[in-house]
């Protein structure tokens, strides 16, 4: 048919990386430290200890937790590390900082054991919109592993693609 119209992204050889691919499907909890500080301020370490010890951590089996403090106590590092102590048993993950650090953390573990050589020699485009907050710094993480791989790397959508990336031949 002369007017059949022609869907030329889907019969592209392009390939398509999309970093929700990745996105956890483990739920992800934050961990405030002041939870176990005398008035969230101070810490007294038996007291600590006692309360980590009745801690029902069994409730963060198979989880990924951010570690902080939401007030202005100085909290020392070990503090951190034995509420990490505890969930070891537990959780998938455990950081200390933010949403956004847990999840740059966790991609950098996921996408740093990927095989890429399936992009060996091929078109890609590295899917720029998000329906999940994942963090920007990924972007630039994953165009650093697929680089050494594809012939060329665009970011953006198919119809609507930015050049990132061309081999020289």
């Amino acid at each position: 048919m002369p007017n059949e119209i022609k869907n030329r992204v889907a019969e592209s050889k392009l390939v398509v990386f999309d970093l929700e691919d990745y996105y956890p499907n483990e739920k992800i909890i934050d961990i405030d430290l002041a939870q176990w500080l005398e008035g969230g301020f101070v810490l007294r370490e038996t007291d600590f200890r006692n309360q980590l010890n009745l801690f029902s951590w069994e409730n963060y089996t198979d989880t990924l937790c951010f570690l902080h403090c939401s007030t202005d106590a100085v909290v020392p590092a070990w503090a951190f590390m034995l509420v990490a102590k505890h969930l070891q048993a537990f959780a998938t993950l455990v950081v200390q900082g933010t949403k956004k650090e847990l999840l740059i953390q966790y991609y950098v573990e996921k996408l740093i054991t990927l095989d890429y050589t399936f992009y060996q020699d091929k078109p890609l485009i590295i899917k720029g919109c998000s329906s999940k907050p994942v963090p920007p710094e990924m972007y630039v993480y994953v165009q650093q592993k697929l680089q050494p791989f594809a012939q060329n790397i665009m970011y953006g959508e198919a119809c609507s693609a930015v050049p990132l990336y061309k081999r020289g031949k």
